[in-house]
């Protein structure tokens, strides 16, 4: 991470965590008007009543404004937002943008035994504007098996910066988790962003290494956490990108999936192989 990205990283940091009456209402207000939020679907829909920026952008919203899609077999999106890509993984690499892809090997932080249970896998990379509720759900039944931090860069992830920058989502930080599901192994990569200078877990609270070392953490099954699809899992502040990896031949993706739909939190977005085919 560049040190004018890390100042301005911290600096968000506190300005989101700002307590100050006066601050925090006017920035919350701005965002409200600016991206046409609709408060009607939080828990608490004064938006002035949220502690900082960063509640507010955390805000969780009523079960009912995003009912979880039943069917067993039925992959959920994890987030509302938009896609950036989805499709197969070939030959180990991951379209980013037109005329950019990148490795999953690299994704994973280097990991090259994790990414060859992703071989000619498929992948969806999905976008979280300031706009979009910030919390990550789940997007199938799973138990966690393990979670890296991977230090990095802190570029802008929109669309615009995907069309310029290489590498873009296998350079800048971000939290791979894997978990153990019926359709085989599933890896969510939290991508942070110019403006996240933190990711948050369910069951480890904020991820960061203050050195911006790598770090892992391995869960043994008898204590690892285990979360029902449409679960929390893990949080934002302000906006950023989570991308889905599962093995070959073990979900079809919907043909609407396309780059620029808009996709909420609970809808189908895949439907998933859960029973290994016989040899």
């Amino acid at each position: 991470m560049t040190e004018a990205q890390r100042l301005l990283a911290g600096a968000m940091h506190r300005l989101a965590r700002s307590e100050w009456a006066p601050l925090k209402n006017l920035l919350i207000r701005l965002l409200v008007h600016r991206y046409r939020i609709d408060m009607n679907e939080a828990v608490d829909p004064v938006a002035t009543r949220y502690p900082s920026l960063n509640a507010f952008f955390t805000r969780a919203l009523k079960p009912e404004a995003r009912p979880i899609a039943p069917a067993a077999d039925a992959l959920v999106s994890p987030v509302d937002g938009s896609v950036s890509q989805a499709g197969r993984i070939e030959r180990g690499r991951l379209l980013q943008a037109k005329g950019h892809d990148y490795g999953v090997e690299e994704l994973l932080g280097g990991d090259r035994a994790l990414a060859a249970r992703f071989a000619d896998g498929a992948f969806a990379t999905l976008y979280l504007a300031p706009r979009d509720y910030h919390r990550v759900h789940m997007p199938l039944d799973g138990r966690l098996a393990r979670m890296d931090f991977v230090p990095g860069e802190l570029f802008s992830v929109s669309d615009a910066t995907a069309q310029l920058v290489p590498q873009l989502f296998a350079r800048n930080e971000r939290v791979v988790t894997l978990f153990e599901t019926a359709a085989g192994p599933l890896a969510m990569v939290l991508v942070g962003a110019i403006f996240v200078g933190s990711i948050e877990t369910v069951w480890a609270g904020e991820v960061r290494e203050p050195r911006g070392a790598p770090v892992r953490w391995v869960y043994p099954p008898g204590e690892a956490p285990e979360l029902a699809k449409g679960d929390e899992m893990g949080r934002f502040n302000m906006g950023s990108t989570v991308i889905l990896l599962l093995p070959r031949d073990r979900v079809s993706w919907s043909p609407e999936l396309r780059p620029g739909r808009r996709v909420r939190l609970g809808e189908p977005i895949g439907m998933l192989r859960l029973h290994r085919p016989s040899s």
